[in-house]
């Protein structure tokens, strides 16, 4: 609209406002304006040439409604801009009942005092396994192990279908009730005395789980064992 009307285009932002907040927005399954107020807005009444004997008041009603012509165009294409790009990468998955799929599970959410390096580098597909269970249109349940903490129905976009005898990671990762793949200390390598502020600290060498040996990272044993109470180093 700036585009076009780049003289007056300024006069007319109450009414880009005024369409926003009257729109149906599908986040809030409501329109801005009932959000706030609690009722519907006014029903707009498109204004007919000629209705007025005014002149002046025909021409500005007139300019209104074109006005409000071309912010429902671009709004519109805008609209189907953003839902074309989004649809680029969008693909139809279905399944079947007994299909053997692979699982992606969230990559781990750092906890410790350190970072980790080579994480893009592990594991994010897990299995095969099972399907047992459609639930609705787009969420599958699978038949996990025994040991996994995760609840059991997965959206289409966590799976992949399994081809042939393809086989990626059979032992289950230790992961968070939310799903999260988890990481903890296995075995000491090393121990150094560092710093930290004006003190002496012991650090150790960490080998980790669900990661690979050269990842090991030197952490606080203090800290470690606090936060790993069951960990004996």
């Amino acid at each position: 609209m700036t585009g076009e009307r780049p003289k007056d285009w300024s006069e007319w932002l109450h009414l880009a406002e005024w369409w926003y907040n009257t729109t149906f927005h599908s986040v809030i399954r409501t329109t801005p304006y009932q959000a706030l107020y609690g009722q519907p807005p006014p029903i707009h009444l498109p204004y007919i040439a000629g209705e007025s004997m005014v002149a002046a008041v025909d021409r500005s009603l007139q300019a209104r409604e074109a006005a409000i012509k071309m912010l429902r165009f671009h709004l519109q294409r805008a609209q189907d801009r953003m839902k074309n790009q989004a649809d680029k990468k969008r693909k139809e998955c279905e399944y079947l009942v007994g299909d053997w799929v692979f699982l992606k599970l969230q990559p781990y959410r750092q906890q410790t005092v350190s970072a980790r390096s080579g994480q893009k580098l592990a594991s994010r597909w897990f299995g095969p396994f099972r399907i047992v269970e459609k639930i609705g249109a787009v969420a599958y349940k699978l038949e996990l192990p025994e040991n996994s903490r995760v609840h059991p129905v997965f959206h289409v976009s966590q799976l992949k279908k399994r081809v042939g005898s393809e086989k990626i990671q059979d032992e289950w990762p230790i992961t968070d009730v939310d799903g999260s793949i988890s990481k903890e200390p296995m075995r000491v390598i090393d121990r150094r005395i560092g710093r930290k502020g004006n003190r002496a600290v012991t650090e150790v060498l960490g080998e980790w789980s669900n990661s690979f040996p050269e990842d090991a990272t030197w952490e606080i044993l203090p800290e470690l064992k606090q936060q790993f109470p069951t960990f004996n180093p």
